[in-house]
């Protein structure tokens, strides 16, 4: 086991996934975890399921770990640091999976090292896709922690800063992409007269079906697609109805819209 004393401030969904990962993954113990969270309910919920210490004071989580996962909304980040600045020092690492905030914006407010994780829903599920960026004070070693604690919830990929922006576009909003399409599914099933439970089952298993043969075969997806797709049968005749529709233009255009708006909470 590792021997960093961790410290998540917000203790929501997010935090918890990440937290119940290390502890599944016996990266470190129960006992060098802590979180900090304004709601006592959440406080309870982890204390009890996980065994951590859970406090409603954020700088009494900092001030006596190594390592600090920030994991508040963006938008209280400002007001969070501020009232943290003294608790830091520059001893510490910071791993911030704070949406749309670079590092050169958390490092202006605290003195600790900074790497910033774009990790996605399926965390909650140990399926996730974490992207990982260094700020110019962190170190080799801090990506090479930051990865090993963000293994435990998924995939970790490390990419330039400059890239974040698309990866938010991709794997951040990724989820709720496929979720809408599995939505969309089930609807005109519905509409077909299959039973809505019946309906979300197996749209649900065929996407999560789907989805694993692309990755135990490592094949091109357009080459499963491929396969599937029978000259004058139905899979072919369902895609090109969709694409008439503006399918593919239509996913492009969500993505762009998504890394737009991640370009403008990083520049707010």
């Amino acid at each position: 086991m590792r021997q960093e004393r961790i410290a998540f401030v917000g203790a929501g969904n997010m935090a918890e996934a990440i937290l119940g990962g290390l502890l599944a993954a016996q990266i470190v113990p129960p006992a060098q975890i802590v979180a900090s969270d304004l709601s006592g309910e959440r406080r309870d919920h982890v204390t009890s399921k996980y065994g951590i210490k859970a406090t409603g004071d954020n700088a009494e989580a900092v001030r006596e770990a190594d390592v600090v996962v920030l994991a508040v909304k963006p938008q209280q980040v400002p007001e969070v640091l501020t009232a943290l600045q003294s608790s830091f020092s520059d001893k510490q690492l910071l791993i911030s999976i704070c949406a749309g905030l670079p590092t050169e914006f958390l490092e202006a407010r605290v003195p600790a090292r900074v790497v910033r994780v774009m990790p996605n829903l399926p965390a909650l599920v140990r399926r996730a896709v974490s992207a990982v960026c260094g700020g110019v004070r962190a170190t080799e070693a801090d990506l090479d922690l930051t990865e090993v604690l963000f293994a435990t919830t998924g995939v970790v990929m490390r990419l330039p800063e400059n890239r974040m922006n698309e990866v938010t576009a991709l794997s951040g909003s990724g989820p709720g992409y496929v979720f809408a399409f599995i939505e969309a599914m089930v609807a005109a099933a519905v509409a077909m007269d299959i039973d809505p439970v019946m309906a979300r089952v197996m749209a649900v298993e065929t996407v999560r079906g789907a989805a694993e043969l692309a990755s135990q075969t490592g094949e091109d997806p357009a080459e499963l697609r491929r396969r599937v797709s029978s000259k004058g049968g139905t899979t072919l005749a369902g895609l090109a109805a969709m694409e008439a529709a503006g399918f593919s233009e239509a996913v492009a255009a969500g993505m762009q819209a998504c890394r737009d708006r991640a370009a403008e909470l990083a520049g707010s």
